[in-house]
C-alpha cells in the first residue's frame, strides 16, 4: 500500500497536467488574472517593503529591535532576542519573510530547531502594505485595511502565547553567529535585488494557482463569499481580490482577516521553499497559520460590530 502512496504526488501533478492542457483556454485566462492581481495589487504593494525590510535586515534594525525588546518577547513568547527579529520582520514585511528570516536564523545556528519551529508558528504574517492596502482597497476603506491588521496582529500574538515553550525550551545558543551590519552602499543594491526575487517567486506561486483555480467550474456556481473564502485558502491574492464589490460587513471583513491569517495554501508552499536546507518541520506553520486565521477572524467580527 506504501508503494501506492508514494506515487500520488506524480499522479496529481500528471492529472494536472492533462487539465492544463485539455483546459488551455480556461488556464490562460486565469493565468492572466492572476498576473493582473500581481500588477495591480501585489508587486506596488510587496515590493518597497520587501526592499526596506531587506535593507534593514542587512544594516543590523533586527538585530537592536530584538535586543531592546529581548525581555518582553522571552515573557511573552519565550523566545530569544534573535527570535523576536523574526516576529517584527513578518508583521512588516509579509509573507513569506518571517519564515524565510527564520530559516536563516536557523542556518546560521542563532535559534535552536526547537525554538525555530515555535517561531515559524506566528512570525510569518502577512505584512501592512498588503493587508492595508490591498484588502482595505477591496473594500475601498482604509479604515477597514487597519482594522483587519490589528485584528492580524492580535491574532498573531495570541497564536505565539498558545503555542510557546517552557522556558527551560529555549536554550540559548551560546556563540551566535552575529552577521556584521552592512553599510548602506553595499546593503542598498543586494536588498533590491533580493527583493525583486521575492516578489517574482511570490508572483509565481499567484499565476500559478490563478491558472489551477481557473479550472475549477463548481467554483463559479458558489455566491460571492463562500467563492472568495475558498478561492483564497488556495491562494491568498486571488481570494483578497474577489472581495472587491463586498461591502464591509462584519461577516466580510471576518472572511477577509481568516484568508489573511490562513495564507492559502500557495503561501505553505512558498514556506516550503524558503525552508529547504533547514531541518526545521512545517507542521507547526500549518498548525499556527490555521489558529491564526480562526482567531484573526474572530477579532475582527468583534471589533467590527464594535466600531
Amino acid at each position: 500500500m506504501k508503494h501506492y502512496f508514494k506515487h500520488l504526488p506524480v499522479l496529481a501533478v500528471l492529472v494536472l497536467f492533462g487539465a492544463l492542457v485539455l483546459f488551455s483556454d480556461e488556464a490562460a485566462e486565469g493565468a492572466r488574472q492572476g498576473l493582473s492581481v500581481c500588477a495591480a495589487t501585489l508587486i506596488p504593494s510587496l515590493l518597497p517593503f520587501f526592499v526596506l525590510a531587506n535593507l534593514l535586515a542587512s544594516m543590523g534594525l533586527p538585530e537592536l529591535l530584538g535586543h531592546m525588546a529581548g525581555g518582553v518577547m522571552e515573557g511573552l513568547f519565550h523566545i530569544s532576542p534573535a527570535g523576536a527579529q523574526a516576529f517584527f520582520l513578518g508583521l512588516s514585511g509579509g509573507y513569506p519573510l518571517g519564515a524565510s528570516v527564520v530559516a536563516d536564523l536557523r542556518r546560521s545556528e542563532r535559534v535552536t530547531k526547537s525554538e525555530g519551529e515555535r517561531l515559524l508558528a506566528f512570525c510569518n504574517n502577512s505584512g501592512p502594505a498588503f493587508i492595508i492596502g490591498a484588502a482595505g482597497g477591496v473594500f475601498q476603506s482604509p479604515r477597514a485595511g487597519i482594522l483587519l491588521y490589528i485584528a492580524h496582529v492580535l491574532g498573531a500574538v495570541t497564536v505565539g502565547v498558545l503555542l510557546r515553550g517552557r522556558r527551560t525550551e529555549l536554550s540559548a545558543i551560546d556563540t551566535p553567529n552575529l552577521p556584521e551590519p552592512r553599510s548602506f552602499s553595499a546593503a542598498f543594491p543586494a536588498a533590491v535585488a533580493k527583493a525583486v526575487g521575492s516578489a517574482m517567486t511570490v508572483c509565481g506561486y499567484v499565476v500559478l494557482f490563478s491558472a489551477l483555480l481557473n479550472l475549477l467550474t463548481p467554483l463559479a456556481l458558489l455566491p460571492p463569499l463562500p467563492r472568495a473564502v475558498v478561492t483564497g485558502f488556495l491562494e491568498l491574492g486571488s481570494g483578497v481580490s474577489a472581495l472587491a464589490g463586498l461591502s464591509p460587513t462584519p461577516g466580510a471583513l471576518a472572511a477577509a482577516s481568516f484568508m489573511l491569517g490562513w495564507g492559502g495554501i500557495s503561501v505553505h508552499c512558498q514556506t516550503l521553499g524558503v525552508l529547504d536546507g533547514t531541518d526545521i518541520s512545517c507542521a507547526r506553520h500549518l498548525l499556527g497559520r490555521a489558529l491564526c486565521g480562526l482567531f484573526s477572524a474572530g477579532y475582527t467580527f468583534l471589533l467590527a460590530r464594535l466600531l
